[in-house]
Formats: C-alpha cells, sequence, structure tokens
C-alpha cells in the first residue's frame, strides 16, 4: 500500500540528520533547562503531514478510505476505540501517545521496533494476497472495491487491516524516528540497544 519505511533510511546517514528530511522541519522548542518542550511536538506532525510524502500517505483518499472502513469494523465488533474523523488525526495522537507511553530511550526505541515488526509484517501480508488474489492496490480507485476479489471474508478483513497499519506503521515510524534523534541526539538504529 505505502512505501514502507524500511525501504528508505529512517535512522540517517550518522551525522545526527536525516538525508531525506530537509533542514526546514521545525526544531523542537526546549525550555530554559534546554529539556524539549513538548507542546512543539504538534508543529513537528503538522510539518510531517504537509511536507512529507511518506507521512502525508495518510492524507491520501484511498487510505482515508481504509481508515474510515477499520473505524466501522471495529464500531461493529463493539471495541472501545475513539471515532477520529480522519486518519491523520489518529496518526497524530498515535504519535503523542507514543511519546507519553514511551519516555525513556530504552522505551521509546522499544515502541519503534515493534512498529518495525508490525510494518513488515503487514508489507508481506499485503503482498502475498495481493498475488495470490491477483490484486492491483497500486492503481486502484477503492482499495476496499478491489479486495472484494477476495472470497473469504476473514482473509479480505485481515488484508484490509494490513493495508492500514502499512500506512500507519510507514507514517508514524518516520515522525518517531526523527523525534528519537532530536531527543536522545542519535539516530534510531535497531542496535542502539
Amino acid at each position: 500500500m505505502a512505501e514502507t519505511a524500511t525501504s528508505k533510511s529512517t535512522t540517517g546517514n550518522g551525522d545526527g540528520r536525516d538525508p531525506d528530511t530537509p533542514a526546514s522541519a521545525p526544531p523542537l522548542k526546549r525550555d530554559a533547562a534546554g529539556r524539549i518542550d513538548l507542546d512543539s511536538v504538534p508543529d513537528v506532525i503538522q510539518w510531517f503531514l504537509d511536507f512529507d510524502q511518506r507521512v502525508a500517505i495518510v492524507k491520501h483518499p484511498r487510505v482515508e478510505e481504509l481508515f474510515q472502513w477499520k473505524q466501522e469494523q471495529s464500531r461493529r465488533a463493539g471495541e472501545d476505540v475513539f471515532n477520529f474523523n480522519r486518519a491523520e488525526d489518529r496518526l497524530a495522537i498515535g504519535i503523542l501517545q507514543s511519546i507519553a507511553h514511551n519516555p525513556t530511550e530504552r522505551e521509546l526505541h522499544a515502541w519503534i521496533s515493534q512498529l518495525l515488526n508490525t510494518l513488515e509484517q503487514a508489507s508481506k501480508t499485503t503482498e502475498q494476497v495481493s498475488t495470490s488474489y491477483q490484486l492491483n492496490i497500486n492503481n486502484a480507485q477503492s482499495v476496499v472495491a478491489e479486495s472484494t476479489k477476495i472470497p473469504a471474508t476473514r482473509t479480505r478483513k485481515g488484508f484490509l487491516i494490513d493495508c492500514w497499519l502499512e500506512s500507519l506503521c510507514t507514517a508514524e515510524i518516520r515522525v518517531l524516528g526523527w523525534l528519537y534523534r532530536e531527543f536522545y541526539g542519535r539516530p534510531f538504529r535497531p542496535e542502539n540497544f
């Protein structure tokens, strides 16, 4: 569905700067003691949504459709989930929650690693299902409509969830990887811990 974060560097080139992120990304503000002001994180998220195509993918109509489909499935299943208006809102809140729930470098590193594993699994599954059912999701007007070629309801639902996860994780990893570097002064790398 989305170009995966694993296909391009999310960790930078060793000098602390991600070669794919222009210097125009807004800096995180700091307080008098030099601590990062978390109130500046939403501006960073918005910048990525506006200027980074791997993050802006969540604003694409096909991804928005997947997100709305997923929310409806959650409602039908009686899951206690917050209803977001748009996929980009879900992404932004997810990033802020990730930072709040993972306040140390080790914890944020572990969370990003989990997201990378989820992305890898979702990408493999969507590719396998797409191949098995001869789906053309890259050129389809609607991934949800294209998925109707999958006869088994359970397989179709799993496929659509994986398509959503692929887009969401790609965007979230991209922003959290940048924030990780800003917070801890070194790029995220799996071998950091």
